[in-house]
């Protein structure tokens, strides 16, 4: 059984990359970080476009430099914003993760002061659609 993730290495991870973000217009920075399959972090921040709404989530851009980086899976991943609400991922990136995570896989929320709650992607997207249900 592979060890406990450290989220404390994903969490310095996305809150560096945070303020790296290209948001002008939201103005909303997120950051994240996952760990891969192959032991390594790999991180990511949002990037939007004039033509909303074509920019790329920070899920999005993370799990891309780790499929670039030669990683085949998520073992866990955080996603850090700012505000009062949790900034969990938008139900797009709930997919993006599925696509490369088990449903037992954990993310964890985090803001400036910390991690700010826990799940498993099941709990986030239940029932879900993943590779399995497709022949390959």
């Amino acid at each position: 059984m592979p060890a406990a993730p450290d989220f404390d290495t994903l969490f310095a991870a996305a809150a560096a990359i945070q303020p790296r973000a290209y948001a002008p217009y939201s103005r909303f920075k997120v950051g994240s970080a996952l760990l891969g399959d192959d032991g390594a972090v790999y991180a990511g921040c949002n990037v939007e476009n004039a033509a909303y709404p074509v920019g790329t989530c920070a899920e999005a851009g993370a799990i891309a430099a780790m499929v670039a980086g030669g990683g085949q899976a998520i073992r866990a991943i955080l996603v850090f914003g700012d505000g009062a609400e949790l900034v969990t991922p938008c139900g797009a990136c709930r997919q993006r993760i599925r696509e490369f995570a088990m449903p037992e896989t954990p993310v964890a929320i985090a803001g400036p002061e910390g991690i700010r709650a826990r799940f498993t992607l099941a709990e986030l997207l239940p029932a879900s659609f993943g590779p399995a249900n497709l022949p390959r």
